[in-house]
């Protein structure tokens, strides 16, 4: 008898191992972000089931069977005739982002989530309507963004959690490059990413969304009370319809954010501060960290990597979607996007109104 119950239990064991191994079925919607090639990737390596593509422009289909040796067979035009014969885990969005509310509407009544590459949505009305349809539903809307899978945010966040730098006081993040032209994005993602209605800014919605989103989480979830914003134009023969460059400023209780975004930088810039009422944190890049917590002590370290599930976008997702892992107050959550997607709201309205927008 205690032979056979060991046997059930080491069945069971194996079973549960290999179910949470098991390799995520996606269908993929777009091809026109550029940020398609790290899923492609994944695909080459036999990391990630891609199951179907929708792409209503079949060009892509040509470019992408041949750069990562797709089967045509994968392919489609329209992501509701695919999904009614593919059943994946889940939607990941690459197409522009005034278009993501339209993969939820298709994917919610399916109970199929979805993954999208940031920001949430275009605009705000957009984000309501996919929280809605998330909640009636009661399907997972993620949004993807690079620096979720930065080992040095991850400690800046640890250590404020930890009271290591006192109360936060002041928080600054830059991102941007030279420019979306500039550094060589394909025609296909810069047709809609300098658009106003499809990106629903230029650099704003671009980079500013990153520092929304990481204060949003270094704050726990907390709702500025205000938000100011200033938009510059300097290149307006390269990008003639939206802005290329931002600064926006939040408004907390106990603490102020500056979000610095722009396609105007002389390099590549994705770095993070961190000014507490006892110390000083800097995330220079994904890996580098100066943690500063006396007036002539200062500390240059490489963050330790992130641990699995939370050092993937992939495995994240997996572990999100069989229950082992609460995003709830985490980067990627729907949760935290609606509070981005009103802080890019408010910068818009204070740019087009001159004006501090109370939240």
């Amino acid at each position: 008898m205690k032979l056979k119950s060991l046997l059930i239990i080491a069945a069971l064991l194996t079973t549960l191992s290999a179910s949470a191994q098991k390799t995520l079925k996606v269908v993929v919607a777009g091809l026109t972000h550029d940020h398609v090639h790290g899923i492609l990737n994944q695909y080459g390596k036999g990391t990630v089931d891609i199951i179907g593509i929708a792409e209503p422009n079949q060009k892509l289909w040509d470019k992408y069977s041949k750069l990562y040796n797709i089967p045509r067979s994968l392919f489609a035009t329209d992501l509701k005739k695919l999904l009614s014969t593919k059943k994946p885990d889940a939607v990941l969005g690459y197409n522009a982002v005034a278009l993501h509310i339209d993969l939820v509407e298709i994917c919610a009544p399916l109970h199929i989530p979805v993954m999208v590459e940031k920001p949430l949505a275009a605009t705000l009305d957009q984000a309501k309507r996919i929280k809605a349809l998330a909640d009636q539903y009661k399907i997972k809307v993620l949004t993807n963004y690079e620096t979720t899978w930065y080992a040095s945010y991850k400690e800046v966040y640890d250590l404020t959690a930890a009271d290591s730098v006192g109360t936060i006081r002041k928080m600054v993040v830059h991102d941007g490059h030279r420019g979306p032209k500039e550094i060589g994005c394909s025609n296909e993602f810069l047709e809609w990413l300098t658009d106003p209605v499809l990106n629903g800014a230029g650099a704003l919605n671009d980079f500013g969304c990153y520092g929304a989103d990481l204060m949003t989480w270094l704050m726990k979830g907390q709702r500025p009370t205000a938000v100011t914003a200033i938009a510059r134009h300097y290149k307006p023969n390269v990008y003639p319809k939206v802005e290329d460059d931002a600064t926006i400023l939040i408004e907390y209780p106990t603490a102020t954010g500056q979000i610095e975004a722009s396609w105007n930088w002389p390099f590549n810039i994705k770095d993070l501060e961190v000014f507490g009422s006892t110390g000083y944190l800097h995330a220079f890049d994904g890996t580098n960290l100066q943690v500063r917590l006396k007036e002539n002590s200062s500390i240059t370290k490489k963050s330790a990597p992130l641990a699995e599930p939370t050092n993937d976008p992939l495995k994240y997702l997996s572990a999100v979607l069989n229950g082992s892992l609460d995003e709830s107050n985490d980067q990627a959550s729907l949760q935290y996007n609606m509070i981005v997607m009103e802080i890019l709201d408010a910068a818009k309205r204070s740019i087009k109104e001159g004006k501090r927008i109370e939240l």
